[in-house]
């Protein structure tokens, strides 16, 4: 008989360990049931009776929804709904030693992306306090080594980053670090675009949010063309 015949007849067996369903099926649960962090959760055995399964399965199931920060377990309440860390496994493997070089690329251009876009919210939130800080770092820069350049570059970014006032990114920006520190020591030379630190303050005084985006990918620029 042709497997082509075979195939109508026969469904492929799932190659997903119990484990793997009873996870699926825990967060098909969650969802259906609307559970909100801080909701406790059916005790294991209730669970395991429920889905009927071991509970070393359901163990080992409920042991990946803790490494993503799914659940915890509270004193005296059991297993509850966490707050989900949204960045904290992308944050354990980001090594620019393990990741590959096309890896590294993209995340590199991620976070020129998320750099150009940076001057809705900078527009939003700054204060004459963060423009006059950022100045303090911008000026420092002048004559200086490459080893202090890439530092001050970090730190002048970093800057904008907070003055967006979003925790996410700003934390999102130091776990980048390593990523362009990395991409940025691999450089040949400097690269310096139109634009520099003090311009880009100077706009942030004067000038518009469209200026300031323009800025922005003008000092970028180097970086970008060096991906082509």
């Amino acid at each position: 008989m042709a497997i082509n015949d075979l195939s109508k007849d026969l469904m492929p067996i799932a190659s997903n360990t119990m484990a793997d369903i009873v996870e699926v099926r825990l967060r098909e649960y969650l969802k259906k049931k609307s559970f909100r962090p801080g909701d406790a959760l059916p005790k294991e055995l209730e669970l395991a009776e429920a889905l009927g399964v071991s509970r070393n399965v359901l163990r080992e199931a409920l042991s990946r929804l803790r490494m993503l920060g799914m659940i915890e377990t509270k004193k005296k309440r059991g297993m509850v709904l966490a707050r989900p860390d949204i960045l904290g496994t992308f944050e354990r493997v980001l090594d620019p030693l393990i990741i590959d070089t096309e890896t590294l690329q993209d995340i590199f251009e991620l976070r020129l992306v998320l750099e150009t876009g940076l001057a809705e919210l900078i527009y939003i939130r700054k204060t004459d306090k963060d423009i006059a800080e950022l100045e303090n770092i911008a000026k420092k820069e002048v004559n200086h080594d490459n080893s202090f350049r890439i530092k001050n570059e970090i730190a002048f970014h970093g800057k904008l980053y907070e003055m967006s006032g979003n925790d996410t990114l700003k934390r999102f920006q130091i776990m980048l670090l390593p990523i362009f520190d990395y991409v940025v020591t691999l450089e040949k030379k400097p690269t310096k675009g139109k634009v520099n630190h003090m311009d880009l303050v100077q706009i942030l005084k004067t000038g518009t949010k469209e200026d300031f985006k323009k800025g922005m990918e003008a000092h970028l620029k180097p970086h970008f063309d060096r991906l082509k």
